[in-house]
């Protein structure tokens, strides 16, 4: 009887299998329940890889973002000196606008006259105001479904002196409940993101049945975990430059759902989506709706 000689035709197969299964292992697998948020509305300024030229936390920004496919957005709030919420992203207005000072030496009629400012090229297309919390509530009121929203308090003023910059978070946390309360938002489409186990307690008194998350720092993790399982927050919300898969897992083991902010090339999402947060607040929202198979 004649015997082939299959061996080497085995071994192929056999080594493409492998090689299949090794890049199998290492791409993401889309996830369809992952809920995508655009990080300040479409990220910050960048001249390529997506070019934006979009203040963060800016209306265009945030709406560019919904545009694209975003299922919801992730803003700051701060309070200006009227203790009416604004939308603004950095500590100083000169950061990043052509005002002065802090949001809380402001009142929010001249903090929404004042323009944004990101330098050139930016600058010749955005002509963007700040606005306020109302403003952007009422706008989104008027989609067909009203967007997942994260709050990022701001909670460091840092034109009041040491030891006093917290002094109006327990305001400024009122004042996003009364400002939810009076436009109607569904409190189910809305995570209120801190770093401080002390306004947990804040906004779960403002805000009865509001989804909580506690951001940790990378370095302190183990801490973080802990005090978001002591706090029985929602959510922990890490950042996309140093999450890891272990991380993640350990979140999840403690029952908690995981958001990771940042990321913009395609080979920081792969890696991030590697870590299967629940929700991530992208830098470059077009790029991730691609790669989980909802984008063209």
């Amino acid at each position: 009887m004649r015997k082939f000689r299959l061996f080497p035709a085995a071994s192929l197969a056999l080594f493409l299998i492998a090689t299949l299964a090794a890049c199998t292992a290492t791409k993401p697998v889309a996830n369809p329940k992952l809920v995508v948020l655009g990080h300040a509305g479409s990220g910050f300024y960048t001249p390529i890889s997506p070019f934006n030229f979009r203040p963060p936390s800016s209306w265009r920004g945030i709406r560019r973002a919904l545009l694209r496919g975003a299922d919801g957005v992730e803003v700051d709030l701060q309070m200006s000196r009227d203790s009416v919420v604004m939308l603004y992203h950095d500590q100083h207005l000169q950061d990043g606008s052509t005002g002065t000072g802090c949001v809380s030496e402001r009142t929010a009629a001249e903090i929404t006259q004042l323009r944004y400012k990101g330098g050139f090229p930016y600058d010749l297309i955005q002509k963007e105001r700040p606005i306020t919390f109302d403003t952007l509530l009422a706008r989104l009121n008027r989609r067909p479904t009203f967007p997942f929203i994260h709050l990022d308090l701001h909670e460091d003023d840092q034109c009041l002196p040491p030891g006093r910059q917290h002094e109006q978070v327990p305001l400024l946390v009122r004042q996003i409940a009364r400002t939810l309360a009076r436009n109607h938002v569904p409190l189910d489409k809305v995570l209120f993101i801190t770093m401080e186990g002390s306004t947990v307690r804040l906004a779960r008194a403002a805000m009865p049945g509001v989804r909580i998350g506690l951001e940790i720092a990378s370095d302190e993790f183990a801490f973080g975990l802990k005090v978001a399982k002591t706090e029985k927050v929602h959510t922990v919300v890490l950042d996309a430059d140093r999450v890891t898969p272990e991380q993640s897992a350990q979140a999840h083991a403690a029952g908690l759902k995981v958001v990771v902010f940042g990321g913009r090339s395609p080979k920081d999402l792969r890696r991030v989506l590697r870590t299967q947060p629940d929700e991530i607040e992208v830098d470059n929202v077009k790029r991730l709706l691609i790669i989980q198979g909802r984008g063209q």
